[in-house]
Order: structure tokens, then sequence, then C-alpha cells
């Protein structure tokens, strides 16, 4: 199998603020949020990061999407370096995440078409793929409502539907169904599954094990910024289901730790 993303030992560190030492409950300068990890996903599948609130996944695909540097390590998409080369990455990838906020004041339509002239796309495929994405996820009925009065699951539809403007082959999704009701969750997790059998390269961050073993190929299960676990989901299930395999490496991890 083609290796298509490979991460290699990234590190990285924040200071906290004395507010943030007291919201932590912690004398700490410094935490740790991603610490010397490493894995591959491979082209055209499906690979899932799985772990707690905190564990290092949001981190993660941060430095992968060249958000953010990793103070050490690299990460390599399609054999570029989302360190030296973070334009070339960013032109390959689609990168969604809920913490990342459409204008209130823009419509979902003038939104697609300012980032479709970022990536240089031309009108005719720029019309095209418009009334693909909204027809599909029901956008075209709010193309012209102003971000702030759409709902919560219209607001994600939008954001997916613009981070994937350029049809990129590398699609990086943190916590794609956060917060979505039932109805919006299951057509976003239907239309990953159809880019994975276009031939494209999703990775996902997650905290909901049934939604990994529906849609991933592979998982990663990362905690306290490392990856202690990464294999087939046919391997991890083999004896038991997801869940129980990531509290046993979590009671392991932590009894470790004592």
């Amino acid at each position: 199998m083609n290796v298509i993303l490979r991460a290699e030992g990234l590190k990285k560190t924040f200071r906290l603020t004395s507010k943030q030492q007291k919201l932590q409950k912690t004398k700490a300068k410094v935490i740790k949020a991603v610490d010397d990890l490493s894995f591959e996903a491979y082209e055209g599948e499906i690979f899932g990061l799985l772990g707690p609130n905190g564990a290092g996944k949001t981190t993660t695909l941060r430095m992968l999407a060249t958000l953010i540097k990793a103070d050490e390590g690299d990460a390599y998409i399609d054999g570029s370096s989302v360190r030296k080369e973070p334009e070339t990455v960013r032109g390959k990838i689609g990168f969604l995440t809920s913490e990342l906020k459409l204008e209130d004041f823009f419509t979902p339509n003038y939104m697609f078409d300012f980032f479709a002239n970022l990536h240089n796309i031309t009108p005719d495929v720029r019309q095209r793929r418009k009334a693909e994405l909204f027809s599909k996820f029901g956008v075209d009925e709010f193309a012209e409502v102003k971000i702030a009065n759409l709902s919560t699951g219209m607001k994600q539809k939008a954001s997916l539907v613009i981070s994937i403007v350029h049809d990129p082959n590398i699609i990086i999704f943190d916590e794609p169904t956060n917060g979505l009701d039932v109805l919006t969750a299951k057509v976003v997790t239907d239309f990953l599954l159809e880019l994975k059998a276009q031939g494209k390269t999703i990775i996902v961050s997650t905290h909901i094990f049934s939604l990994v073993e529906k849609i991933c190929d592979r998982a990663g299960i990362i905690l306290d910024g490392h990856m202690v676990v990464c294999d087939s989901l046919e391997n991890l299930t083999a004896e038991k289901p997801l869940e129980d395999v990531f509290f046993d490496v979590y009671a392991a991890r932590a009894g470790g730790a004592e």
C-alpha cells in the first residue's frame, strides 16, 4: 500500500498562563500536548485518531494541516514536508475543525467563491462543484443566508463544503460529527465513506468508538500525547469491541504510570 501521510516524531509543547494553570489545577508552566508521535496513513483509507479530550488529537491535526509548527519532528503529506513546504501541503489537503469558524457576516455562497478564488479554481469548475456540494448537503436553500443565522448543523455542513472546495485528495477532519444531530451526523458520515470510495485519504479524530468502527480502516489510540496503539480495525477488534480495547489500553497505561 502507498503511504500518503507519514508523521515522524512530532512533538508540541505549550506554555500555560496563570489563568490556564488555575483552570487545569497545575503548577506546571509548560505542558506536552504531543510527544514523539509517529504513524502512517495509506492512500485511499480512512484513518482514525481515537482518544479522550486533551489527548493531543487536535494538536496533531493542526500540525498536519500546517496551522501550528511542531517543536520537533516532521510529517510528510504526499511527499511534502509540513515544516518546510507548508504552502504546498495546504494545496493538497482539506481541513475541517469545529473550532474553525466561518465569518458570521458572510453567506455560504460568498465564502465558497472566496475560498475557490484562493485556490485559483476556474469559474466553470467552481460553479459545477458548488452546485454539486450545495445540493448534496442541502446548503443551496441557505446559500444567501448569513452564517450567523444558520443552525449549528448547517454551519457544519457549510464548513465541510468549503473545506473541500478544491477537491483535495487528502482530507483531515477534527471531530467531524461533534455537536451534530443524528441526521446531520449521518449525512457527514456517509459522505466520508463516499470520499473514500473515490480513492481519497481521510484522517479523522474522534472520541466516538462507533464512528471509528463504522468508517475507519485503521486507527491509532492517543493518550497523553503518545500514540500507544496503532493497527487495522480488523486486528484491533479481533477479540473484543473497540471500546473494550480502548479501556484496556487506558487502564494499562494508567497502571504503568503509578
